[in-house]
């Protein structure tokens, strides 16, 4: 199963985030990475689960706003060189991909959220990235 990405929205008060901790914990679903914050009052969070149906059904029976649960683009950027997000962004960009989230996970690697439609391609310009940080 391939990690998702699970986006909420969390009133914008003291202990909101505990609840939608306590709620995943509760079904088992762990955080690989993420987070969270407030725009316009309202909380607006990113975590990455690895089974985004899961965490869908218990947030949702917990009465929490789940916005969306989507694939995620993944990859290592090259941490010693920098300027690595511009680039590879900028990459995405001209290749007409738009970024809605960006994260890291536990892993250490950065989580791309995308718009559905450019999924595919942002996928090829991410392995062109990784094929080319190899060579």
């Amino acid at each position: 199963m391939s990690p998702r990405d699970v986006q909420i929205t969390l009133d914008h008060r003291p202990g909101a985030l505990a609840e939608f901790g306590e709620v995943l914990g509760e079904a088992g679903v762990s955080l690989e990475g993420g987070g969270v914050f407030v725009h316009d009052g309202v909380g607006v969070a990113h975590f990455l689960v690895d089974d985004g149906a899961a965490a869908a059904r218990a947030l949702r029976a917990a009465g929490l706003r789940v916005v969306a649960v989507r694939d995620v683009v993944t990859l290592r950027l090259r941490q010693g060189i920098p300027g690595q997000l511009g680039k590879l962004c900028r990459k995405m960009a001209d290749s007409g991909v738009q970024i809605e989230a960006q994260y890291s996970d536990h892993d250490h690697r950065l989580v791309l959220v995308v718009e559905e439609a450019h999924f595919a391609t942002a996928l090829d310009v991410a392995t062109a990235w990784a094929n080319a940080a190899s060579a």
